[in-house]
């Protein structure tokens, strides 16, 4: 699996971070992957490991996006643009093997697959505050 398809898991498991228990999370992402014998486990190591490294590290990943979002809150965006947010801010400020650059373009291929018309140029505004 490569990283593109890790971080389009990754953005799923988060996504459906806010919707369950958190408690429950670690068994969320095991029933996630039950079935999936197409991939390795290490791939599927990789992507259990920065989901719950992001769920562990969610109230600093708001903060840092609170701080630099203006007129807006994490609460009050979509549940697609936090999950997608929340991702590439992990990937910006945690995953020094993720350039600024390539967390912000797959962010924003993402938001193009997944999100609405604006949603593309809205997670790109945002992530270009954080960077600054």
């Amino acid at each position: 699996m490569n990283r593109r398809v890790q971080r389009e898991h990754i953005f799923k498991l988060i996504f459906s971070y806010e919707f369950d228990l958190k408690e429950e999370f670690p068994e969320k992402i095991e029933l996630y992957f039950y079935e999936d014998e197409d991939e390795s486990e290490a791939a599927i190591d990789e992507v259990r490991k920065k989901a719950l490294d992001i769920a562990e590290k969610m109230e600093q990943i708001d903060q840092i996006i609170n701080e630099k979002i203006k007129d807006w809150t994490t609460e009050r965006l979509g549940k697609v643009e936090i999950a997608i947010i929340r991702l590439a801010v992990y990937e910006i400020v945690f995953d020094d093997d993720i350039p600024e650059s390539v967390a912000i373009n797959e962010a924003v291929e993402l938001a193009k697959r997944y999100g609405g018309e604006n949603t593309s140029g809205f997670i790109n505004g945002v992530l270009a505050n954080i960077i600054k």
